[in-house]
Parts: C-alpha cells; sequence; structure tokens
C-alpha cells in the first residue's frame, strides 16, 4: 500500500500509573519530560479518569469505546463477547497496518489465539505479561504463537519492538498499540523492580500527600515506581526520537495514557479497585496531527472518550454504539454539551460505582454482591463522598454527614443518570448512616 495523507497512530499504554508521577501534574523528581514536552505542546486531557480501575477490564473499555459492563468483561479473565469489534478492527478494515506489542490480557490463555487478539495483524505479546516476563526477561509470543525473547530490561524490548514495526511500515498507514506492564508491581515478587540503579536515585525523597498521610507500602515501593516511569518517559522519548528520523512526527498521533492508577495499599489491602483519585486519575496527553497544538483540556475525560476519539481523528466513522465521545470537537471550536461528571465502574474487590466532577467524588458499593462474580446491584449504599476543593488527598470522607445531605442527594441522581445511560437498570441507593 502506498502512504497516503492519513495519520499514523501510537498507543503507548502504561498499566498502573498515577497522574501525579508526572511533572505538568506536579511531580517534582523530574521523571517525565518527555511526556511534560508532549502535554505542552500537544494536547493534554488535565483532568483524565479510568471507568473501570483494574487491568483486564479497563483494556476493554480502551479497546472498545464500551463500559465494561456492556463488553462482558467487569473483572480480570472475562473475555470480550463473541464478534465485539475493537480498534485493530476498526483500523485494519480501514486499510491501516495494525499492530499490537506488550500486554494484552483480554484473552484467557497464553498464547493468545488469534480469535482472542481484537483484530491485530501483526502480535508480539502475552495475555499476562507479568507472568510470562520479568523486568529483565520479556518473554511474548509472536502471530505464529511461538514464544520471543526481548532481550534488555522489559521497557526497551517492547520499545525496540515497536520502533522496529514503525520502521518497517513507514510507508504505510499504521496503528500501532504499544502497552507496558510498568509501573505495576512484579506479582511474584510483589515489588517493582526499575532498571538497575534507578530505584535509589528516588528512594524516601518526594511522596503525595495522600501516601504522606496514609502510608501503606509506598516507603517500601515508591523508589522503584518513580524509577519504573522515568525508564517508561524515556522509551517515549525514544519513540518520538525514531518519529523524527522517519519524517513521520506530524503525521503521527500519539495518545499517551494509563490503565488506572495506584494508591499502594491504602484504600484496600492491593493496589487499585477503588473510587479514589489514586486509583482512577490517569496521565493523558495526545500529540500529533489535529492534537499538536491544542493546548489543556479542563472538561472531565474518561478512558471510554478515547477509541471514538482516535477514530475520528483517523477519518473513521465512529459507530453509534459507542459510549465514550471523541474530543475533537472540543479541539476544533464547537462547544458541545460535554458531561460534567466521569462514571467509574469497580468490580472484583467490590461491586462499586462512582461519580468524580470537578468539585465532588461520590461513590457507593453493594455489600451483599460479590465483584468477581456480579457485575452490577440492584441495591447500594452510600461509601464515599469527598470534597475535593477542600481537601484533594481525600482524607476526610463525608458520606453522611448532616452538613452535606443535599449534596449526597443531587450526586446521587446524577449517577443514577449515569448507570442508566450505561446500560445498567435503575438500582436503589441506600444513604450512608448519619454521621
Amino acid at each position: 500500500m502506498k502512504k497516503t495523507g492519513r495519520p499514523n497512530f501510537i498507543v503507548f499504554l502504561t498499566d498502573q500509573q498515577r497522574w501525579d508521577s508526572t511533572g505538568v501534574h506536579g511531580n517534582p523528581l523530574g521523571l517525565t519530560p518527555n511526556f511534560d514536552a508532549m502535554a505542552a505542546g500537544g494536547t493534554h486531557a488535565f483532568n483524565a479518569f479510568t471507568c473501570q480501575p483494574v487491568c483486564g477490564p479497563a483494556r476493554s473499555c480502551l479497546q472498545t469505546g464500551l463500559y465494561a459492563t456492556t463488553t462482558g468483561c467487569y473483572c480480570n479473565g472475562a473475555v470480550p463477547q463473541p464478534g465485539q469489534k475493537m480498534l485493530g478492527h476498526y483500523f485494519r478494515q480501514a486499510g491501516y497496518s495494525t499492530g499490537y506489542i506488550g500486554k494484552w490480557h483480554l484473552a484467557n490463555q497464553d498464547p493468545v489465539p488469534v480469535g482472542q487478539r481484537g483484530g491485530y495483524q501483526h502480535w508480539l505479546a502475552a495475555n499476562l505479561l507479568e507472568m510470562t516476563s520479568d523486568s529483565y526477561r520479556c518473554d511474548v509470543f509472536d502471530e505464529k504463537n511461538n514464544p520471543v525473547r526481548l532481550p534488555g530490561y522489559r521497557v526497551d524490548g517492547l520499545t525496540d519492538a515497536a520502533i522496529r514495526f514503525v520502521d518497517a511500515n513507514r510507508q504505510n498507514p499504521f496503528f500501532l498499540f504499544l502497552s507496558f506492564l510498568e509501573p505495576h508491581q512484579q506479582n511474584h515478587l510483589d515489588n517493582y523492580p526499575a532498571p538497575e540503579g534507578y530505584r535509589q536515585q528516588y528512594q524516601g525523597r518526594w511522596m503525595p500527600a495522600d501516601l504522606e498521610e496514609l502510608g501503606g507500602v509506598a516507603a517500601r515501593h515508591l523508589g522503584g515506581y518513580w524509577g519504573m516511569v522515568k525508564r517508561l518517559d524515556e522509551a517515549l522519548g525514544r519513540i518520538r526520537d525514531a518519529l523524527k528520523s522517519l519524517a513521520l512526527t506530524d503525521n503521527t498521533v500519539i495518545l499517551f495514557t494509563s490503565d488506572h492508577g495506584c494508591h499502594f495499599k491504602t484504600r484496600n489491602d492491593e493496589f487499585k479497585r477503588s473510587c479514589h483519585e489514586s486509583s482512577i486519575r490517569v496521565p493523558t496527553a495526545l500529540y500529533g496531527g489535529p492534537f499538536t497544538g491544542g493546548g489543556q483540556l479542563r472538561q472531565l475525560v474518561s478512558l471510554i472518550d478515547l477509541a471514538p476519539t482516535l477514530l475520528d481523528a483517523a477519518g473513521i466513522a465512529v459507530p453509534r454504539a459507542m459510549q465514550g465521545r471523541s474530543l475533537l470537537p472540543l479541539l476544533r471550536g464547537r462547544s458541545p454539551a460535554w458531561p460534567q461528571e466521569v462514571f467509574v465502574q469497580i468490580s472484583e474487590s467490590q461491586v462499586g460505582r462512582a461519580i468524580r466532577t470537578h468539585q465532588w467524588k461520590y461513590g457507593v458499593t453493594a455489600p451483599d454482591k460479590d465483584g468477581w462474580k456480579d457485575s452490577q446491584a440492584d441495591q447500594y449504599v452510600e461509601q464515599y463522598l469527598y470534597d475535593l476543593e477542600a481537601d484533594p488527598a481525600e482524607l476526610n470522607n463525608l458520606a453522611g454527614a448532616k452538613s452535606h445531605l443535599d449534596i449526597a442527594q443531587e450526586l446521587k441522581g446524577r449517577l443514577l443518570a449515569r448507570m442508566v445511560r450505561a446500560g445498567e437498570t435503575k438500582p436503589i441507593i441506600r444513604p450512608a448512616p448519619r454521621a
């Protein structure tokens, strides 16, 4: 296929990366100069959130533009419904060369069968990368399910493979999805193994306010976590350098985002699966094509909005069934009625729901339901209410407080409306005990 004027696309997805790991969100450690430059020169979704703070469900939302309860992937290990179209299908049908490199987490086995690969042609991935590999042993599988070991630190091995894909497809319009495991913990170690020497640079230094107050395992893990973030940002710089060397910068859209954040066992007994900012707020920016010079978006953006945004930027019709919406109208001077809250579905640790507005966080849970077995519930109880302007670290839960009953009632109505709009049956939400 001859090269056309259509833009290329690279999705750079990290795993479990907090928004405040970046300089543009106040991190003082200098971890992300490449992301910060991309956000400053491109389009920075300043208020970006996952719609499902756990790996597999979040990835299903990003690939489909549908909520996890719609795809059926509301917990890890679930597989999308047969025939469910994903980004790989849409771009491939539009004539793009499509590639997937890294962690998948939307299949039920490794190697991933062809029918569970989301329509991607080039394949160099593992379903559970944290199980098939280690920080200095990156084992993935190719299109024929042959095992492939990529040399170097895992971030670097995947980045090398991505640069080879870009070079090989530079004459074609391509769509590459590059999915890292970092800065997620290495499960069998219960640790955050940064590259050699990186943890020592950041151990015992700056700590976000919520972790400073609540502790968890942050003191033990944060140095390695910051070191992994640093190496990811260096990988982003390498990708951008490769595009520049191939004269592809102007015609290639890069989307940087993460599937969810990390609270370091401060909100439950693991690292995510809660409605708190540390779990749901993620760094997100786009650069290239229509996104260059787009500035900072202050609207509340959800992970579910990114699939329609990519399709829209490629000139591919956005399916009416998609439950997110494209960001492009915000950049084109139009003023669509943009939602004033993001909606979050929470599974596994609980059957929970939440909305996040510019000021408020309101969350409910279904105490009699199993978050691994039940995708939704007919009754919930108010669990959290935070005033994010007065309490950005979410240390003072106002659920049940007499002073905030009116705002809780208003937010309950907004949450119920979002649940119904997402295709859920309208439930009963019972008030929190009076504080």
